[in-house]
């Protein structure tokens, strides 16, 4: 008789990353019991000050240092943030003209500020450590993209959004310095004496983390349920969407693929390069939108982040095994091969 398999193991199995259903489960539950009201007043504080903690964490758990160190690879590094700050805002930009026949306005901001995001930091870390990648660089390279996305990704934002009507007014740049800059800076500031509490109790903090990620989820789809703003979603737009989402994941993984060998990059950079520069930081991207976007739309801005942060968990982990499984065969060229 066989054994039965467990829920982390089915998931693992499938590829399913367990924080994503976890969101899924509060978009439900923001969907059957939304915020209103004096509930949606208090929400909104919590989820402010969540914002607030949550990036006065992240300006605590990264070692500038570190990341100014690593940049001595200047060339891996530059190539990553042109990718994330460069190509990807571009492509965003292009998608501007689905509108309207396959994306609607909100959805097609949503795909612009996806792309102005900055990588992610423990997924590029562990994928390219799994594919034999150049882990040191992976590090440095997620950590001073993060670093650089708390001024950038805001600035790009408004740049790329302005003229589609989604873009920020003094309040909102009031909001930015005031809940993500001066927590990070707080949190850098506080690191000398707080860094060795947040290493040692890294787990519990990264529940804490996506505590708040929970809670902005809430808050941004009760106000879209109190809008009427999802009678605007139909089958058609999300199937869209999801195409458009991997069209531009495929788009960057091909062109660094093709260009990486070409600009004399080892194997092991590459793959660190593919990595970091491939994918989206949700972590991020969740806690920013709802202080840039305004709470009645903010739930449509943030639904192609969650779906990209799928797809790219799902597609990075087969090519990380891949890639891992060739290098112990022997093959060298793997990440250039694929």
């Amino acid at each position: 008789m066989g054994s039965v398999m467990s829920p982390a193991a089915l998931l693992a199995k499938l590829r399913i990353d367990p924080f994503i259903l976890g969101i899924l489960a509060t978009v439900g539950i923001a969907c059957l019991v939304p915020a209103r009201g004096q509930g949606a007043e208090v929400a909104s504080w919590v989820t402010s000050i969540g914002v607030g903690l949550l990036f006065f964490l992240y300006g605590a758990r990264l070692s500038t240092a570190e990341a100014v160190a690593g940049f001595r690879h200047w060339r891996l590094h530059l190539v990553i943030l042109a990718t994330t700050f460069g190509l990807f805002p571009l492509l965003g930009l292009a998608t501007k003209l689905l509108v309207p026949g396959v994306l609607t306005p909100a959805l097609a901001a949503g795909i612009v500020f996806l792309c102005t995001l900055p990588s992610t930091v423990n997924s590029s870390i562990a994928f390219t450590s799994i594919a034999k990648g150049n882990v040191a660089a992976a590090i440095c390279a997620a950590s001073f993209s993060s670093l650089l996305g708390i001024v950038l990704t805001p600035l790009l934002a408004a740049l790329l959004l302005e003229s589609s009507g989604h873009g920020f007014s003094l309040d909102a740049v009031t909001s930015i310095v005031l809940q993500l800059l001066v927590p990070f800076v707080a949190g850098q500031i506080a690191r000398r004496w707080i860094g060795g509490f947040i290493t040692r109790h890294k787990k519990v903090l990264g529940r804490a983390d996506r505590t708040v990620i929970l809670l902005v989820v809430y808050a941004a789809f009760s106000e879209g349920v109190v809008a009427g703003i999802w009678h605007q979603l139909t089958p058609l737009a999300l199937g869209g969407l999801l195409v458009v989402n991997l069209a531009l994941f495929y788009t960057v993984f091909w062109i660094l693929k093709l260009l990486t060998p070409r600009l004399g990059f080892d194997r092991a950079d590459r793959i660190a390069i593919i990595f970091a520069g491939s994918k989206k930081s949700l972590a991020s991207g969740l806690p920013m939108a709802a202080v840039l976007f305004p709470a009645q739309t903010v739930g449509l801005i943030v639904l192609p982040l969650m779906l990209f942060h799928q797809a790219q968990l799902m597609i990075c982990a087969v090519l990380a095994r891949r890639w891992g499984a060739q290098a112990e065969a022997g093959q060298p060229a793997a990440a250039r091969a694929g």
